[in-house]
């Protein structure tokens, strides 16, 4: 489902912020980003969301090379790549129905299928009795989840998350990646750059890891390496 082949990324002269890095992630399965401050796990999900392109080496999600992608055919690809942020980067002068709906508003999604599809996201979060609430009325852990509704809501085949536990308690935390884990078991494919060393390893999944822009961990049986 996604795959690097030989992914290096300049940014200038004296920065490189990826360095020949190859890695597969099957359909359906999650695996954890770590990596000191700067190592190279925002760009890499950027490479991914085709918010950049790499500098040598090819990045592939779902079979589509993403170097080589026309521009105007961006917005499709990222319509099936969700994406989880740390700060949520919710909308506080709209309810959370109105959060969660606005990827299906932007594809044009007939309204008679958005309040299905928005309620049904809502209750996989734990979320649908709030749904007419505003963000600010809810607690850090319910805000975060309405971001994860909102990144699933058009149900996605990749899940990508950038430290979305960063500002949750260790109990949240773990609440939280039990949804990541439930996203998997239904085929979603599922990314998450994290801080969260502790409760990476007590969820035992594949670790990617990131030293100054190589892969030092977790490529798999195919490259060699074992996280």
């Amino acid at each position: 489902m996604i795959e690097f082949r030989q992914v290096t990324k300049r940014y200038d002269s004296d920065h490189t912020a990826l360095r020949q890095v190859n890695f597969g992630l099957e359909r359906g399965e999650l695996a954890f980003l770590t990596g000191h401050s700067g190592a190279g796990k925002s760009t890499l999900l950027k490479l991914i969301m085709v918010m950049e392109r790499p500098s040598a080496g090819e990045v592939i999600v779902g079979g589509q090379v993403l170097n080589t992608l026309p521009r105007r055919q961006v917005p499709y690809i990222r319509r099936h790549i969700g994406v989880v942020f740390q700060n949520h980067k919710l909308l506080f002068d709209r309810t959370v129905f109105d959060n969660v709906a606005m990827p299906l508003e932007v594809m044009g999604t007939p309204a008679r299928d958005i309040g299905r599809r928005v309620r049904a996201a809502l209750d996989k979060v734990g979320l649908l009795s709030k749904e007419k609430m505003n963000p600010l009325q809810l607690s850090g852990g319910e805000q975060q989840r309405v971001g994860i509704a909102r990144a699933v809501v058009n149900k996605p085949p990749v899940l990508l998350a950038d430290e979305p536990t960063g500002n949750l308690d260790p109990e949240l935390s773990a609440d939280i990646m039990r949804l990541f884990a439930e996203f998997s078991q239904v085929g979603v494919t599922v990314l998450i750059a994290s801080h969260d060393i502790a409760l990476i390893n007590d969820l035992g999944r594949r670790k990617l890891t990131l030293d100054h822009g190589r892969l030092v961990s977790g490529v798999g049986p195919a490259g060699g390496l074992h996280g």
